[in-house]
C-alpha cells in the first residue's frame, strides 16, 4: 500500500447535493398515497420512541394485517409465509406498554449482529438463519430508501427487496414459492395473499418491483457499495469533495482483516495490524480535505467483518464520519449495538 489514497473520479460517480435529494424523491413518489387509519398519536408517540420518521407503507402494513387478523396482526403472516411483524409494529400493537424491560431501547430492538445503524427491522423470517427484513435510511431525518433483507447467522449481506414492506413480502411470497416448486405449492391460502398484496399495493399507487426508479437513482449517488452491498452515500460536490476511496481492494482489506482476526497471538497481531493503521491514518487526511465518506467505508467494512478485534477501531472511526455527516443518531445506535452485541436476546421488550 503505498502512498495515499485519491478521490474517485467524476466519472465513475454522480456527483449531487446529498441527503436533501434522496428524502425529496421518496416524498414525491408517494404523495399521491392516503393516509393510513393509524391515528397522530401512535405515530408521535413511534417518532419519540425511535427518533426516526416512518413511511406511510408501514401504517398502510398494519391496517392490511389488522384486516388479516383483527385478533393479532403481528402474526397475520405467520401462518402462510412464517414471517412475524416486530419493531414499530409492536408499537402500534401496543406491546411495548406490557414490556418486561422497563427501559427498552428501541435501537436495539430486534438488531441482529450485522445491522449496521441505517437499518431498522421490521419482519421477522426463519429463526435458524436468523432471517429479518427491515427499513434501510441513508440518513436519519430520511425516510427508508429501500427495504433490505439479511440472515445473520449466514453473513452481513443485505439485499434489496423493493422500496415498500408490501413489495418485499410479495417478493418473499414469489421466491418462497418458486423454492417449493411452483405455484400449486402452498395453495389457495399463498394465492390469496399474493392478490390482496398486490390489490392493495396498486390501491395505494406503491411500487412491486424489486429495484424501482427511485432506488435505481439512488444507486448513482451510492459512492462505494462497503460489505454489505446496499452501499453507502454521502453528499460529493462538483469539485468531487466528499469521498476519496479507500487504498485498498475489498478483497484487499478483507485479507488484512483475517490476517488481524487470525493471527495466532498478539505479536502476530499488532505486525498485521499495521496495513489498517496505515488506512487509518489515510483516513484523518482524508477528514481534513473534507472526504468524510473515506473513514464512513471503512468503518462500516469493519463492523460489517464483525470481529470484537475491531469494535475499539470501528468506534474511533464511525461515530466520527457520521457526526462529520450530520447523521447522529447512527452513531449514537451504533455504540449502543457495540457495547452489547449479540446474536442472541435481540427482544428489547421481554430483556429483564
Amino acid at each position: 500500500m503505498t502512498g495515499r489514497a485519491k478521490r474517485k473520479p467524476k466519472s465513475s460517480q454522480e456527483s449531487g447535493t446529498g441527503n436533501g435529494e434522496l428524502k425529496k424523491a421518496r416524498t414525491d413518489e408517494s404523495k399521491a398515497m392516503p393516509l393510513s387509519k393509524v391515528d397522530s398519536d401512535q405515530r408521535d408517540e413511534m417518532v419519540q420512541l425511535y427518533k426516526l420518521q416512518m413511511p406511510e407503507d408501514l401504517y398502510h402494513f398494519w391496517d392490511f394485517c389488522k384486516e388479516l387478523c383483527p385478533d393479532s396482526p403481528c402474526g397475520a403472516l405467520k401462518d402462510t409465509l412464517g414471517l412475524q411483524l416486530v419493531g414499530p409494529f409492536e408499537i402500534l400493537a401496543g406491546a411495548h406498554k406490557n414490556s418486561k424491560n422497563p427501559q427498552p431501547n428501541f435501537h436495539l430492538h430486534w438488531r441482529y449482529f450485522y445491522d449496521p445503524p441505517e437499518f431498522q427491522t421490521i419482519l421477522l423470517g426463519s429463526e435458524d438463519t436468523q432471517q429479518h427484513f427491515g427499513y434501510y435510511r441513508d440518513t436519519p431525518d430520511s425516510l427508508p430508501s429501500f427495504v433490505g433483507e439479511n440472515e445473520a447467522k449466514k453473513g452481513y449481506t443485505i439485499t434489496q427487496m423493493g422500496d415498500n414492506v408490501f413489495a418485499s413480502v410479495l417478493l418473499y411470497l414469489l421466491r418462497r414459492r418458486k423454492e417449493r416448486g411452483g405455484k400449486k405449492a402452498g395453495g389457495g391460502d399463498l394465492e390469496s395473499l399474493e392478490t390482496q398484496l398486490r390489490d392493495r399495493a396498486e390501491t395505494l399507487g406503491l411500487s412491486l418491483e424489486q429495484k424501482t426508479k427511485g432506488m435505481k437513482l439512488r444507486d448513482k449517488k451510492v459512492v462505494t457499495k462497503t460489505f454489505h452491498g446496499a452501499g453507502i452515500v454521502v453528499p460529493v460536490d462538483k469539485n468531487d469533495v466528499g469521498y476519496r476511496e479507500l487504498p485498498e481492494t475489498d478483497a484487499g482489506l478483507k485479507k488484512i482483516c483475517k490476517a488481524i482476526a487470525e493471527a495466532r497471538n498478539d505479536e502476530e497481531r499488532v505486525k498485521a495490524f499495521g496495513p489498517l493503521q496505515e488506512m487509518i491514518t489515510f483516513v484523518q487526511f482524508a477528514n481534513d480535505e473534507c472526504d468524510y465518506g473515506m473513514g464512513y467505508e471503512l468503518g462500516i467494512d469493519l463492523f460489517c467483518y464483525g470481529s470484537h478485534y475491531f469494535h475499539k477501531v470501528v468506534k474511533q472511526l464511525l461515530p466520527m464520519a457520521y457526526s462529520l455527516l450530520k447523521r447522529n443518531l447512527f452513531g449514537e445506535i451504533l455504540e449502543a449495538h457495540l457495547s452489547s452485541r449479540s446474536h442472541d436476546d435481540l427482544d428489547q421488550l421481554s430483556a429483564q
